[in-house]
C-alpha cells in the first residue's frame, strides 16, 4: 500500500533586515525592536531569527541600504518602521519572495509582498486621561506632539476623552513641532504648555527635561519612559509590536511551507489591547502624588477594555486647542 510521502521540513531560519527612520533613542522604533526580541526568544514555528538594523534612513536611502543588503545574501523580511511605501513600490518586484513591511500612516497598501501595519495606542492613552483628569489642579491637560496625522491623532483625542470623562471642566492644549525625533523643540513646546498653565500633559516629543523643570506630570508614549524624568512620569503608553511580528511571520512561514501566495493587505493593519497591540506600563506613584485608589480606577476601566465591555472612541480628526 502507498503512503504519503513525509511533509517538507519548514525553514529553520528567519533572515530579515530592520530599516528605522529614526535612532534607537526614539520609542516608536525602540519599542518595534524590544518587541522583535521578544518573539525572537519564542522561536515561532522553531525557527531561529536572525536580523540586522540599519537606523537614520529616510526617503530613497532606504532603497541603497535594503538593496545593499538583499543583493549581498538573501533576506526574508524587511521591515521599515515608517513611511517607505513609495521606496517598496520601486523594489518590491525585483524581490518577490521577500516580505515588505511598512509602518504607519502615510503609507499605501500595495498588495503582493508589501504588507502595512498601524500602531494605535488609542485605548491606553485614554487609561492615562483618566488619571489626568482627576489629578489636575488647573484643568489643563496637554500634549506635546510629533505630526497631526491619524496615528497620533487618535491617541490625543483619546487621552483629552480620558480626561474630559471624568472632568468635564478640563481644557485641553495641543502643539505639533513638525518632527518626529527633535528634544530640542519638544522641550520649546512643553515649556510653552506648562506656561499656559498644562500641569498634565502626554509627552510624545521628548521633551523631558521641560517636565522635570517645570515640574508638570508627563506621561511617557510607546515605552515606559519613567527613567527619563523619574519624579514626573507616572506612567506610560506601551507599543507592543509582538503580535503584528507574529502576523508577518506566519505570512512568510505559511508562503515557505504552504506555497500560499504572499498577498500583502491594501489596508492597514493594526491590534488592540484586547490582542495584545497595546497597554498601559508599570505606575510610579511618585512618593504619593498618584493614589492608588485612582490607579485602581484606572485599572478597572482597563480590564473593562480587555474584557471588550468598554470601547474606546477611535477618533482620528486632528484635535485643537480649547479657547482658554
Amino acid at each position: 500500500m502507498a503512503t504519503e510521502p513525509p511533509a517538507a521540513a519548514g525553514p529553520t531560519e528567519l533572515n530579515a533586515v530592520v530599516i528605522t527612520c529614526c535612532s534607537l533613542e526614539s520609542q516608536w522604533d525602540a519599542s518595534f525592536i524590544k518587541a522583535l526580541d521578544r518573539v525572537k526568544a519564542e522561536k515561532p514555528h522553531g525557527v531561529t531569527i536572525n536580523y540586522e538594523v540599519t537606523e537614520n534612513t529616510w526617503g530613497d536611502d532606504a532603497i541603497k541600504v535594503a538593496r545593499n543588503y538583499l543583493d549581498t545574501a538573501p533576506r526574508d523580511i524587511v521591515w521599515l518602521t515608517s513611511t517607505y511605501s513609495d521606496q517598496v513600490e520601486k523594489m518590491m518586484n525585483d524581490y518577490p519572495d521577500t516580505i515588505f513591511v511598512v509602518h504607519g500612516s502615510g503609507n499605501r497598501g500595495l498588495g503582493k509582498n508589501q504588507y502595512w501595519v498601524y500602531m494605535r495606542v488609542h485605548e491606553a492613552a485614554y487609561l492615562l486621561g483618566l488619571m489626568a483628569g482627576k489629578l489636575t489642579k488647573n484643568n489643563k491637560v496637554g500634549s506635546a506632539a510629533t505630526f497631526a496625522y491619524d496615528d497620533v491623532n487618535d491617541e490625543l483625542n483619546a487621552f483629552f476623552q480620558g480626561a474630559k470623562d471624568v472632568n468635564p471642566e478640563v481644557k485641553q492644549t495641543v502643539s505639533f513641532i513638525e518632527s518626529w525625533y527633535d528634544p530640542i523643540k519638544g522641550n520649546e513646546a512643553t515649556n510653552a504648555q506648562a506656561a499656559a498653565g498644562v500641569d498634565w500633559l502626554l509627552q510624545l516629543a521628548d521633551g523631558w527635561e521641560a517636565c522635570t523643570t517645570k515640574d508638570i506630570m508627563c506621561y511617557g508614549n510607546f515605552g515606559d519612559q519613567n527613567p527619563l524624568a523619574p519624579n514626573n512620569v507616572p506612567n506610560s503608553t506601551l507599543a507592543l509590536w509582538d503580535p503584528s511580528i507574529k502576523w508577518i511571520i506566519d505570512e512568510w512561514w505559511a508562503f515557505k511551507t504552504e506555497g500560499k501566495p504572499l498577498n500583502g493587505n491594501l489596508e492597514p493593519r493594526w491590534f488592540t489591547m484586547a490582542e495584545g497591540g497595546a497597554d498601559i506600563g508599570e505606575w510610579y506613584t511618585l512618593d504619593g502624588k498618584i493614589p492608588q485608589d485612582l490607579i485602581d480606577q484606572v485599572e478597572a476601566k482597563r480590564q473593562e477594555i480587555l474584557d471588550g465591555t468598554f470601547t474606546v472612541l477611535l477618533n482620528i480628526e486632528t484635535p485643537k486647542s480649547d479657547a482658554p
